[in-house]
C-alpha cells in the first residue's frame, strides 16, 4: 500500500500551496486574477514548446511569439470580452504556423504538424476562456470554483480508483498508468461534486449540472491524455520540473484546460453560469 501512495505527501503538500496561492489571486478578481492565468498560460505554452521543438530541453527565443500570444490573449479577454480575446488568440495561432514554417522549425525527426498553431490554440483560448469565466457578469468566483472543483474531483477519484481498483489499462500505449476504474472513478466523483456544489449555490437544475460536471470530468482526462501522448511522442517524461510532485504546471492543468473548454463553451453559449441552469 505505501508503495502505492508513495508520491501522495508531496502531491498534497506542493497542491495546497498553488491552491492557496491561486486562491487568493481569484479571489482578489481584477487584475491579479488576470496576471495569474496570463503567468500560467505563458508557463504552459513554454513548456509546449520545449516539448515540441526540443524533446523537453529548455526553449529559447523560440518560445517567445507563442507565449506572448497566449499572455496577451488573456490581457485582451480581459479589457475587451472574451470573444475578442479568442478572436486574437485565432488569428496568433495561424500566424504562428505560419511564421513556424517559414522558418523551417520542425520538431527533431521531423514533422509537418504545426505543433505551435495547436498550442497556442488550445492554451490561448482555455486560458481566454477561464478569464471569461471569471469575469462573467454573474457568478464568476461561483464559474471558476465549480470548474476547479470539478477537475480536482476527476484527478482524486481517478488517482484513487485507479490505485485501489486497478484492473484493465484505459490506452496503455499513451499512458501506461491510467486504468478504465481511474476513469469511471474521476467521473463519478466530479459528478457527486457538481451536484453538492449546485445544491450549496443555488439549488437549481441538479441533474444539468451532474451531467456537465461529469462531461468536463471525461474530458478532463482526455486532456490528460492527450498531453500524455504528446510528451510520448517526442519522448519526454514530464512537461517541467516547476511543480514538486506534480511535474511541470501543463502536466498539472492539461485537465483543467481541456475541461474549461466545455465548462466556458457552455457558459458563454448559454449566457448564463452552469451551476444555474
Amino acid at each position: 500500500m505505501a508503495g502505492q501512495f508513495g508520491d501522495l505527501g508531496l502531491r498534497v503538500v506542493s497542491g495546497v500551496v498553488m491552491g492557496l496561492g491561486a486562491l487568493a489571486a481569484m479571489l482578489a478578481g481584477g487584475i491579479y486574477a488576470t496576471v495569474l492565468i496570463a503567468l500560467i498560460a505563458g508557463a504552459m505554452m513554454w513548456e509546449w514548446r520545449s516539448i515540441t521543438l526540443h524533446h523537453g530541453m529548455i526553449c529559447g527565443r523560440d518560445a517567445f511569439l507563442p507565449v506572448m500570444a497566449c499572455m496577451a490573449g488573456v490581457f485582451i479577454a480581459h479589457v475587451e470580452g472574451t470573444a475578442t480575446g479568442g478572436l486574437f488568440v485565432s488569428c496568433m495561432s495561424l500566424a504562428v504556423t505560419v511564421i513556424d514554417r517559414l522558418r523551417g522549425y520542425e520538431p527533431p525527426g521531423g514533422s509537418q504538424t504545426p505543433w505551435g498553431g495547436l498550442g497556442v490554440l488550445f492554451i490561448g483560448s482555455s486560458s481566454v476562456l477561464f478569464a471569461g469565466l471569471r469575469f462573467f457578469p454573474e457568478y464568476g468566483m461561483e464559474n471558476v470554483l465549480w470548474v476547479v472543483l470539478v477537475v480536482m474531483g476527476a484527478d482524486i477519484g481517478g488517482y484513487f480508483a485507479g490505485r485501489l481498483i486497478g484492473g484493465p489499462k484505459l490506452w496503455p500505449k499513451v499512458s501506461p498508468k491510467k486504468t478504465w476504474a481511474g476513469l469511471a472513478g474521476g467521473v463519478i466523483l466530479a459528478f457527486l461534486i457538481g451536484g453538492v456544489f449546485s445544491w450549496q449555490t443555488q439549488g437549481t437544475y441538479f441533474q444539468e449540472v451532474c451531467a456537465v460536471s461529469a462531461l468536463a470530468a471525461l474530458v478532463a482526462q482526455g486532456g490528460d491524455l492527450m498531453e500524455s501522448g504528446l510528451k510520448r511522442r517526442f519522448g519526454v517524461k514530464d512537461s517541467g520540473t516547476l511543480i514538486p510532485g506534480h511535474g511541470g504546471v501543463l502536466d498539472r492543468l492539461d485537465g483543467l484546460m481541456a475541461a474549461t473548454l466545455i465548462a466556458g463553451g457552455a457558459t458563454f453559449w448559454r449566457g448564463e453560469a452552469v451551476f444555474i441552469w
